[in-house]
C-alpha cells in the first residue's frame, strides 16, 4: 500500500533497528517519512556492553540509529523498562496518538503481537500501537519471524523466539539496518544473536497486517 508517513512504535531503543530496521528502510527508501516512538530508555533491557550512564548512552544510540535509517521524527519516553505492561494502555495509546498526529502518520509499524520473544514490554508497546491506530483509523503492519527462522534460532540460542506466519514476504536490503544496529554499541555485541538472525533471514522479511487499511 502507498505510505507517506510511517510511525514505528516500540518498547526499547534498538527495537527500531534490530527488529524493524529493514522494513523501515524499505518504506523510507520508497519515499515515506519515518518516525519512531520508543516508550522506555532501555536501562533494564540492556547487555551492558559498554561503560557509562546507560540512560544517556541509549538516547544517543537511538538518535544515531534513527539517522542511519533516515527517520526524521524520534520520540523517546521514560516509562519503566521491564515493567511497561504495568502502565495503563490508554495512557500509552494517547502518547502514540499524539505522535502519529504530529507526523501525520498513515501507517503504524510494530513488533508482532507475540512480542517476538514473548517479552511483555514488546507486547505492551504493540497493544498501545494497536489501540492508537484503532482511534485514528490507521492500518497496522507487524514485523514477525517465520516459524523456520524462529526454530533455527531456538536450536542455537536460549532466546525463546516465537515464529508467526506472515501475510507477505518483502525483499529488503540490510545495509542501513546493519549500520543502524551498529549505532547501538551497548547492545550490538559480536556475540549477539542479532547477527545470526540477520544472516538466517537473508534479504527477506516476513510481515503481517494486524489492521488493514479501510477500503
Amino acid at each position: 500500500m502507498p505510505t507517506s508517513s510511517v510511525l514505528a512504535i516500540v518498547a526499547h531503543p534498538d527495537d527500531e533497528s534490530f527488529g524493524l530496521g529493514a522494513v523501515l528502510d524499505t518504506l523510507v527508501s520508497g519515499g515515506a517519512e519515518g518516525g519512531v516512538l520508543c516508550y522506555t530508555r532501555g536501562e533494564a533491557s540492556t547487555l551492558h556492553g559498554v561503560e557509562g550512564d546507560l540512560t544517556e548512552l541509549r538516547v544517543g544510540e537511538l538518535t544515531a540509529a534513527a539517522e542511519k535509517l533516515g527517520l526524521t521524527h524520534v520520540r523517546l519516553c521514560e516509562y519503566p523498562d521491564g515493567d511497561l505492561a504495568s502502565i495503563d494502555r490508554t495512557e500509552l495509546a494517547a502518547v502514540a496518538v499524539e505522535q502519529a498526529r504530529a507526523q501525520r502518520a498513515d501507517l503504524v509499524l510494530v513488533l508482532d503481537e507475540s512480542g517476538i520473544t514473548g517479552h511483555p514490554d514488546h507486547r505492551a508497546a504493540t497493544a498501545a500501537g494497536l489501540a492508537a491506530a484503532d482511534e485514528l483509523g490507521l492500518p497496522v503492519l507487524a514485523w514477525t519471524l517465520s516459524p523456520p527462522i524462529a526454530d533455527a534460532l531456538n536450536a542455537e540460542f536460549p532466546a525463546g523466539f516465537i515464529g508467526t506466519e506472515g501475510d507477505e514476504v518483502w525483499q529488503v536490503s540490510r545495509e542501513h539496518q546493519v549500520e543502524a544496529a551498529k549505532a547501538h554499541a551497548s547492545q550490538a555485541l559480536p556475540t549477539s544473536v542479532l547477527w545470526r538472525r540477520l544472516k538466517l533471514m537473508g534479504d527477506e522479511e516476513h510481515v503481517r497486517w494486524l489492521r488493514r487499511a479501510a477500503r
